[in-house]
């Protein structure tokens, strides 16, 4: 099959697509705002047909057919008309680990799986632990049941064309032959009805069937899952059947010219990441994009060898918040987070916790996962060992795994020196250790399954867990960060972009996602957090003293998100105040302390929900707004920053959708949320403003601006140079700034930001330069036009950023440069 060459998009935009508020007659409907905006690819959430009511898509339950509420096929074919009619393209996101079974008669693989057994043509299709010592007697155990002893609840559904067994609200297959009045015969793997047993006995049905309904708290599940979740099924992609099958949909965009490119969603759950990826570029062919949602630890470089362009950029994300954090803040923060919850939040803490965590997910939510694990290791290397302490040997080595997974070629003897500190601390699990080893060198079912229960593990200790814990500074808790790198300097940040364009120039960037737990000028804010630690711990008392929280750790972690979200005029909206409580609940759930999703601690929420009520009126919101009318411009300038750098740095931007506006999200389902396009519409057509304030017509200016300048001049940016840009003078490390250009030429775009602006003196720039490279250079926001030396308080007098581009004259055209 021959595939016509794509261009690397110049930036994406994600739209979040909806059944219920944003399909694709929504989507075509804003592409002549997105390509004013300056956006060359829309990029699109899952599109495959999910969950009945599904707001993310990422439940998918037909891979073979586009999403009916969304407009099917051929509403998708005409939001691609669209785009291609104005030069642009579209990115789509697919899941290829999972699929969506909560429902299970939603799902016709599943469906029939349930319905057969093994004798179905789709049991191959699905990671099920058939193993006769699998919990279940050898049948897929669906854990569903309010207590082992909820069969007798169970019974005969009659009320359609074919009688399904009824639990409450749930339904599932009985398979043919299992009613004395069913057709058929019984297929391999299903039970028998004993002799005497009348038709309507649904126990005994349920009995009969390739499937045991179980309780939900007994830590039985016959699948491998999406990390923990019950409702998402994983999917055998290493098998080329199931490859194929459920890349039916995408292979045929690809013959169509439909798409552009394509995001990944998870690949390391996968059994083979790098084969199915092998597989994946074959289909789409040598151009088009690829990015993969590779969570990378901090220092943890993407193999070179992956056939992709990069990942969806939460490595690049860390860096752009990091550069703005000031170092120098850590110690008094740290000092915080110690005496009101106990915790001081710092490298040791952080580090303890981690493992901590980790080591409890691996013994609780995933334990069945680490059970058939270690039955895999018990089979493949032949050791005596006890079975408890071979789990305990797999749950000590994955909760001191640095990384999602480690079978990438450039981690290397990662494993080997794990296993070495686990033998070191832990010498009663040396035997243990040694089939373990064994094992994964044996390189079969072991191997694959210790690698997906490593991403598994450190997803929900560290981002669904740790990362709800920690108070130090949360803007610095997000995928892929480390809250304990406390902010990296302009040389750091420098070196990583330039890696990055030269190793990876098309990789995604990001600075918002559905996934992040704060949207990017929530976290700005609280970032300045970092450049005041004393006048926020003493807020901190004050507030505490006429409001205290009711658990300290707790609502350290909330008093950072109430100030990240704050309106600026002090207005907490019905609105906000309902967001506000829903993400308390979630954090706090997350977080386990005091209450949990499986063991809910009404009294606690309910203590918590109260004080949040009672900080969002009177005296402390008075005070909180305060603060906040002090901070909130030192905010923005940073959100503005790490704003135009993302824009014009390494890589290919990728603007969330509604991000081009000042938002105030929080985790999902919060940035979720349906996007107002009108509002957004009038920025177009409104004069142009340096007025940094709530209108957000400053950061939508640096979008608009950068978006285009990124469309005309595509060779200085992917592909093209990068070089840091200092200031000289007093005030120095108050800016950080760098230039690219074609790589024929010389540089022609700089970007210029402020950092830690409420450490300038009295907001002067002092003596501050910046020397520009020959040529006249024109700020793109503010049409000024400088050359050679410039005054920093010059530059930066309308907004704290700038955008020059380097005029062409006709002296430049003759091989000469501006003076």
């Amino acid at each position: 099959m021959s595939h016509a060459p794509r261009p690397i998009p110049s930036s994406t935009y994600r739209l979040q697509l909806r059944g219920d508020g944003f399909t694709f007659a929504d989507a075509r409907r804003i592409v002549d705002y997105l390509d004013d905006l300056g956006v060359s690819h829309a990029y699109l959430s899952p599109i495959l047909e999910a969950t009945d009511g599904s707001t993310h898509g990422y439940d998918v339950i037909d891979p073979t057919s586009v999403s009916a509420p969304l407009g099917g096929r051929e509403g998708f074919e005409a939001l691609v008309a669209e785009l291609h009619s104005r030069g642009m393209g579209v990115i789509v996101d697919i899941v290829p680990n999972h699929v969506g079974v909560d429902d299970p008669r939603q799902n016709a693989w599943w469906w029939d799986v349930l319905s057969k057994g093994k004798a179905s043509e789709y049991a191959s299709y699905f990671d099920i632990d058939w193993a006769s010592e699998n919990g279940a007697d050898g049948k897929i155990a669906l854990p569903v049941l309010g207590s082992a002893d909820d069969t007798a609840a169970l019974t005969i559904d009659r009320s359609g064309d074919t009688p399904l067994l009824a639990y409450y609200e749930h339904r599932f297959p009985i398979a043919a032959g299992t009613l004395s009045d069913g057709p058929g015969t019984i297929p391999d793997g299903v039970g028998t009805i004993p002799d005497g047993v009348g038709t309507e006995d649904a126990e005994a049905v349920h009995a009969a069937q390739a499937y045991r309904l179980v309780d939900w708290k007994s830590v039985l599940v016959g699948y491998r899952r999406f990390f923990s979740v019950n409702g998402l099924a994983g999917l055998r992609q290493e098998d080329f059947d199931v490859f194929t099958a459920s890349h039916v949909q995408v292979a045929s965009w690809i013959t169509d010219e439909l798409v552009d490119g394509l995001r990944v969603d998870h690949p390391d759950g996968l059994a083979d990441p790098a084969g199915y990826l092998t597989e994946l570029r074959e289909l789409i062919g040598p151009d088009r994009w690829l990015v993969i949602e590779k969570i990378l630890a901090r220092g943890e470089p993407l193999d070179p060898a992956l056939p992709v362009h990069g990942t969806t950029g939460y490595d690049a994300l860390a860096d752009l918040g990091g550069v703005f954090v000031d170092p120098s803040g850590a110690e008094a923060l740290t000092e915080l987070s110690r005496s009101r919850g106990g915790a001081p939040g710092d490298a040791q803490w952080l580090h303890a916790a981690e493992r901590d965590l980790k080591t409890a997910v691996a013994e609780g939510d995933l334990a069945p996962e680490v059970r058939r694990l270690a039955r895999a290791v018990v089979r493949e290397s032949g050791s005596d060992a006890p079975f408890e302490s071979i789990t305990a040997a797999i749950v000590a080595v994955v909760a001191r795994m640095p990384y999602y997974r480690s079978d990438y070629g450039p981690l290397a003897g990662t494993v080997g020196r794990v296993v070495g500190d686990v033998g070191a601390a832990e010498p009663a699990l040396v035997d243990a250790l040694d089939a373990v080893t064994a094992a994964l060198i044996a390189d079969g079912e072991s191997a694959v399954r210790f690698e997906q229960v490593c991403g598994a593990v450190t997803a929900k200790g560290v981002e669904d867990c740790l990362f709800y814990r920690a108070a130090r500074l949360i803007s610095l808790q997000e995928v892929g960060g480390d809250p304990a790198e406390f902010g990296i300097s302009p040389a750091q940040f420098h070196l990583a972009n330039a890696e990055r364009a030269a190793r990876w120039p098309a990789a995604m960037t990001t600075l918002s996602t559905h996934d992040t737990k704060r949207g990017e000028d929530v976290r700005a804010r609280i970032g300045v957090l970092s450049q005041t630690p004393e006048l926020w711990s003493r807020c901190i008392s004050d507030w505490e003293e006429v409001a205290p929280s009711p658990d300290g750790a707790t609502g350290l972690f909330l008093w950072q998100n109430l100030f990240g979200v704050w309106p600026a005029d002090g207005v907490v909206s019905a609105e906000l105040r309902e967001r506000i409580h829903a993400y308390a609940e979630k954090a706090m759930r997350e977080a386990g302390t005091r209450t949990g999703w499986t063991d809910v601690d009404e009294a606690f929420e309910a203590s918590v929900h109260s004080w949040l009520d009672s900080v969002m009126s009177g005296s402390v919101a008075d005070s909180v707004t305060m603060l906040v009318a002090r901070l909130d411009p030192h905010g923005r300038s940073d959100a503005l920053g790490q704003k135009l750098l993302h824009l014009l740095g390494p890589g290919v931007p990728d603007v969330y959708q509604g991000t081009e506006l000042w938002e105030d999200s929080l985790v999902d389902p919060d940035n979720r949320r349906l996007i107002d396009y009108d509002v957004r519409r009038r920025h177009l057509s409104a004069p142009s403003s340096t007025v940094v304030d709530s209108s957000g017509s400053a950061k939508f200016a640096v979008v608009r601006e950068s978006l285009h300048l990124r469309r005309e001049r595509p060779d200085s940016f992917v592909g093209g140079t990068y070089a840091p840009v200092y200031a000289q003078g007093s005030s120095a490390a108050h800016i950080v700034g760098f230039a690219r250009g074609p790589v024929a030429g010389a540089a022609d775009v700089i970007a210029v930001a402020t950092r830690h602006s409420l450490g300038l003196d009295s907001g002067s720039w002092g003596s501050t330069t910046i020397a520009l490279p020959a040529g006249r250079w024109r700020d793109r926001l503010t049409d000024n036009e400088y050359h050679g030396v410039v005054k920093a308080d010059t530059l930066l007098s309308s907004l704290p950023v700038a955008v020059l581009v380097r005029e062409i004259t006709v002296s430049d055209t003759s091989g000469e440069r501006d003076a």
